[in-house]
């Protein structure tokens, strides 16, 4: 593994009630709430070496494809963290899990063939510098897949989406903001935005904040010009 020589200072990241509250929930919602499916879409067809974006207690990890040849999960939550292992001892490819952050990912440049974020950009403190460094450690070519909360089409969940990121929302969810325009800050970081689809999460029942979300792949350009 190709990691940066770069001090991590301890917990740049520290939300431990939020962390035990995500780890319980997010089972959960993988079981009952289609979101297992919706990462098995995610990683389908990935290849090489992987870098995963906020890896959380490592739920992704029993989705890699057997074609993946190492999988580098950056999570900088210490919690959340020591689950991760636990996960990438179960995991059927490598996984190497390693503290650190969006804005400030500790491997070389151009080393990876693709890079995951799932449900961790709306999280960022800096959403332009994380999506920059996920662009710098990607090779020409590499793949950014995503699955995230974002924005809604609409005006009335958009609207509402804006108001509870301005009050309770981030405080409560470890810093989510909701209303994030996902794959206008993917384009706006000079990815080249390939296909994607809007979904709910849950797709049936009550629409939260949090439900609009979108899946989708986008490309680092093979020339920065």
């Amino acid at each position: 593994m190709q990691l940066r020589s770069r001090k991590i200072p301890r917990d740049m990241v520290h939300h431990p009630v939020f962390a035990r509250f995500y780890a319980r929930m997010s089972v959960a919602a993988d079981d009952r709430g289609g979101i297992a499916a919706r990462r098995a879409e995610l990683l389908t067809g990935l290849s090489g070496r992987v870098i995963e974006i906020g890896a959380g207690n490592g739920l992704n990890f029993a989705h890699y494809p057997a074609a993946v040849s190492e999988v580098v999960a950056i999570e900088p939550e210490r919690s959340l963290r020591q689950l991760a292992v636990g996960a990438a001892l179960r995991a059927e490819v490598p996984v190497d899990v390693v503290p650190g952050t969006a804005e400030a990912l500790p491997v070389k440049s151009e080393a990876f063939d693709a890079a995951v974020a799932s449900l961790v950009l709306c999280t960022v403190r800096n959403l332009p510098r994380a999506l920059a460094e996920i662009r710098r450690v990607l090779r020409p070519g590499g793949e950014l897949r995503f699955f995230e909360h974002g924005l809604a089409p609409g005006r009335g969940l958009a609207a509402a989406q804006r108001v509870v990121d301005r009050t309770v929302w981030p405080l409560l969810f470890g810093g989510c903001h909701t209303a994030r325009d996902t794959l206008a800050a993917v384009e706006a970081a000079g990815f080249e935005l390939g296909t994607y689809r809007r979904l709910r999460i849950p797709e049936k029942g009550v629409q939260l904040p949090s439900s609009p979300c979108v899946l989708g792949v986008a490309r680092r350009p093979f020339s920065d010009d």
